[in-house]
């Protein structure tokens, strides 16, 4: 099957996407805040039926329409993609994640299956240290600084893998995209922003969710994890220990996910 993106045109722009393998069920997969399809499509492997990839506005080829960026643009953008595809299943990363969630508390029977990879907030704002960094990644983005932005990137890897080549070239392909793009504009906002506005609602999911967190990870808290798999009644959590989810343990997050969406 091709690997072509295509376009899908909503009333605030077009979303681009990528939809592979055959079959059913149908899977969308939401990246993280300055993600990409790219940076998802390592949680697919395995994952039986058709997966389809998407960039959140500003990101890749989407368009960047003048509206808020919040999670409730961000979940109908998710909506859209995966009512499009026909998808009965989704997996969000970070910021997917709380598109995910957003989308669960206005229709929490929305998806069959879910997984929330590494949830970063809920519905009260961040004000730690992660949130700083991004805050000053913005502003580096901001004034096209490549280098800046790639450094501020590799503090968020774990020590260990800092000097691994692939993970410097993969932060600093990710600098150049953040830099050429509208993503700026998200780290000036989403960083504040709440995915929920009560994490209540989310017990009114009755979907199966499986929740991975990570220990040690101080952009994307272990307690929001707990929570919610605390409050989802169907919900399992899996937490990994440090050491980056897709850098150290890449074998193992992809066995959960195929397992758990097959």
């Amino acid at each position: 099957m091709s690997t072509r993106t295509c376009i899908l045109s909503t009333s605030e722009g077009g979303i681009e996407y990528l939809l592979v393998g055959r079959d059913e069920p149908v899977t969308v997969f939401a990246h993280g805040l300055a993600g990409s399809i790219s940076t998802t499509r390592p949680f697919g492997s395995g994952v039986p039926g058709r997966q389809a990839y998407f960039h959140f506005r500003g990101h890749g080829a989407s368009s960047s329409p003048e509206s808020a960026w919040t999670y409730t643009a961000l979940a109908d953008e998710l909506d859209a993609v995966a009512t499009h595809v026909d998808a009965t299943r989704a997996l969000g990363v970070s910021m997917g994640a709380g598109a995910i969630a957003h989308l669960l508390e206005r229709v929490p029977d929305r998806f069959e299956r879910i997984v929330l990879a590494l949830p970063a907030v809920l519905d009260t704002p961040r004000t730690d240290v992660a949130l700083e960094r991004l805050l000053e990644m913005g502003r580096f983005a901001d004034e096209h600084d490549v280098d800046g932005v790639f450094e501020l990137l590799l503090l968020e890897q774990p020590g260990e893998h800092r000097d691994d080549p692939v993970v410097r070239n993969w932060c600093m392909d990710q600098a150049h995209t953040i830099v050429r793009t509208d993503v700026s504009r998200a780290l000036r906002t989403i960083p504040h922003a709440t995915a929920v506005h009560d994490r209540r609602s989310l017990q009114a999911v009755q979907a199966q969710v499986l929740v991975l967190g990570q220990e040690d990870d101080p952009a994307h808290p272990l307690w929001v994890s707990r929570e919610i798999a605390d409050l989802i009644p169907n919900a399992r959590l899996e937490v990994l220990p440090a050491g980056g989810i897709l850098w150290s343990h890449r074998a193992r997050v992809r066995e959960l996910v195929r397992d758990f969406l097959a």
